[in-house]
């Protein structure tokens, strides 16, 4: 059975690029019938964020990616969080050391620090030489010690990964790496191994930074005597030509762009297609059709850059495909925050801008008009809005009709008479019927864009509002 597993760090919020080497994990496993793991890497304890596993897990919730195995649900080859497995990875670090493959290393910080400032690129492979006896000696005596990879002097290891093909490295490429630490903790380069093993991991899913160095891995899984998984290495997604997407960046995070107001699964959607083709052009696909089509051999060998304004795009078709009533839900707590005051139909409001937003978080600037007339928001109307080129309206015309602006929203104001009213000013005016209703609904909602005309205006907060807004425009405009 195929058997993929997504290995995070808790040192924060999940990020973009982590988020979509879960998905390509989850994705292949699903497409063959098997099992996705969740296993938290957290063998650096001084980097680990407080809740940091709690958001991955709810990130991955919230982006439709339930895993099969690991923390809270638990699974046949727990514990799935490596600082619980502490002496598993002791106990085949020994057998390492037994059989010559790793070696025990009792090197100062300051020696290592000198032989670097002497010009050595990586360990000299000093502690090899010492005799069983002696090591046993100086671990009996207390001395900190920790336990390294021997790797080759000389020679070169290939292995195949499914994208990039046959990758060949020279072992004097490699250090010697620590796979336990002074402190007893293995490091990631060890940790995965193991437990990558122990959980029967069959494809293994991950950035393209771990290419070169997969051959001190192999090393690893040849001396136990196990067999190595398939290696997929992915491109990373960059935020511009030359640079990474990083947290460094801001707003990298999957969460940063919930809190945008962005759908989880149109993120989940686009960051699919960042290192990966379906092969038809299509470009938005629900998770059982990403799923349905998902292949090794979509997966590209070039990195793609992040482009959010293609993502807002995407976001745009999804929000205009929500339920009525789902739109409504998500955008009340833009409304509680923005209006918490407004006595005004909200469900219509939703209504207006479900079709006129790309992201949630657009609400706020779609919606400024009810600010308009707050006096407490301390926002002086804006009379330029009156001035149009194409209407060539300005604020001397909306001087002149205001009255009778006010005169027809009292008498005619939620009723179908209201349109034909409008029209009849026009024509009296000697005006086009546009430009009646272009000054009439900047009086109503001081604001250049709205979702929707005058009508739909006075529908949504009512006549006694738009009547009140329109008589404290005509005072300011005389």
């Amino acid at each position: 059975m195929v058997r993929t597993r997504f290995a995070p760090s808790p040192t924060g919020y999940l990020h973009i690029g982590g988020l979509r080497t879960a998905l390509y994990a989850y994705l292949f496993a699903k497409k063959n019938g098997g099992k996705f793991i969740l296993r938290i890497e957290d063998t650096d304890q001084t980097r680990e964020v407080k809740g940091a596993v709690d958001i991955i897990i709810s990130a991955l919730d919230k982006a439709g990616m339930h895993y099969d195995e690991g923390p809270i649900v638990g699974g046949d080859y727990g514990p799935y969080i490596q600082s619980e497995r502490k002496a598993i990875y002791l106990e085949y670090a020994e057998k390492l050391v037994e059989s010559g493959d790793a070696y025990c290393c009792f090197c100062s910080k300051e020696r290592l620090e000198d032989i670097h400032k002497a010009g050595a690129t990586k360990y000299d492979k000093h502690c090899l030489s010492l005799s069983k006896a002696e090591v046993k000696e100086r671990i009996a005596r207390g001395e900190p010690y920790v336990i390294r990879q021997n790797i080759p002097e000389h020679g070169t290891s290939t292995y195949h990964d499914e994208v990039f093909g046959d990758v060949t490295v020279d072992f004097k490429d490699l250090e010697d790496n620590i796979l336990i630490k002074s402190d007893g903790m293995p490091t990631y380069n060890f940790a995965n191994v193991i437990d990558d093993h122990l959980m029967g991991i069959t494809h293994c899913i991950r950035g393209v930074e771990y290419l070169m160095s997969t051959p001190k891995y192999n090393l690893l899984y040849d001396a136990l005597g196990w067999d190595r998984p398939v290696y997929i290495h992915l491109q990373p997604i960059m935020r511009d030509a030359n640079h990474k997407l990083s947290k460094r960046d801001g707003d990298a995070g999957f969460e940063d762009f919930l809190n945008k107001g962005f759908l989880p699964h149109a993120i989940v959607n686009y960051i699919a297609l960042l290192g990966w083709n379906p092969k038809d052009n299509r470009e938005k696909l629900s998770m059982d059709e990403l799923i349905d089509c998902f292949s090794i051999d979509g997966l590209q060998k070039s990195s793609s850059i992040f482009d959010e304004t293609k993502m807002r795009w995407l976001n745009s078709l999804y929000v205009k495909e929500l339920p009525a009533k789902e739109f409504h839900k998500l955008a009340k707590p833009y409304y509680n925050k923005l209006f918490p005051k407004r006595k005004i139909d909200y469900k219509y409001l939703s209504e207006l801008l479900q079709s006129r937003v790309e992201i949630l978080s657009d609400i706020a600037e779609r919606a400024a008009f009810l600010d308009a007339f707050d006096e407490k928001a301390d926002k002086p109307f804006d009379f330029t809005l009156f001035a149009n080129k194409k209407w060539k309206t300005d604020e001397n015309m909306a001087r002149e009709l205001i009255d009778e602006c006010i005169a027809i929203t009292k008498a005619d104001a939620l009723t179908d008479r209201l349109s034909d009213s409008l029209n009849a000013l026009a024509e009296k005016r000697g005006l086009k019927k546009g430009q009646v209703l272009w000054i009439y609904r900047i009086a109503l909602t001081g604001a250049a864009a709205t979702p929707g005309g005058g009508e739909e205006m006075i529908k949504l907060f009512g006549k006694d509002e738009a009547v009140k807004r329109l008589e404290k425009v005509k005072q300011a405009l005389n």
